[in-house]
């Protein structure tokens, strides 16, 4: 199995690296979660499934897209707490004295119908373990 890191920084840039990977057999995709990623979350999918490249995001939202399978932390706990540093906050905590936190906890969200369409069988005891199966 061989790793290769392919940085896009413009928007532009994902058509060509999109068919650069294609020419690849037996390849994937790993999505980072850059911000310049979440805003075309569905035109990465598009891609994903016009070269039929499997892909796996960090975020659920891309996985709510359209995409394959997501595993990373969950957002919506990730804003909850937030909110709890907030009012940390505003109740007179100095922000520099409050620890930083790693994420506790992480979501795998599948989409049955994207591994369909791609001709992949995700395994049973895959799609039991998954936090939520996109139907």
């Amino acid at each position: 199995m061989r790793f290769q890191v392919l940085e896009v920084r413009e928007l532009q840039e994902l058509d060509s690296l999109f068919d650069a990977m294609s020419q690849e057999s037996g390849g994937g995709l790993v999505v980072a979660g850059r911000p310049l990623f979440f805003p075309h979350r569905c035109r990465i999918h598009e891609l994903a499934a016009k070269y039929r490249l499997p892909a796996i995001y960090r975020w659920r939202l891309f996985v709510d897209a359209g995409g394959l399978m997501s595993y990373g932390p969950s957002l919506s706990d990730l804003w909850r707490r937030a909110a709890t540093y907030v009012d940390k906050i505003l109740n007179g905590a100095t922000p520099g004295d409050l620890p930083i936190e790693q994420p506790t906890k992480f979501e795998l969200v599948i989409n049955p119908q994207t591994a369909k369409a791609l001709g992949i069988k995700i395994p049973q005891v895959i799609l039991l373990r998954a936090d939520r199966v996109i139907d």
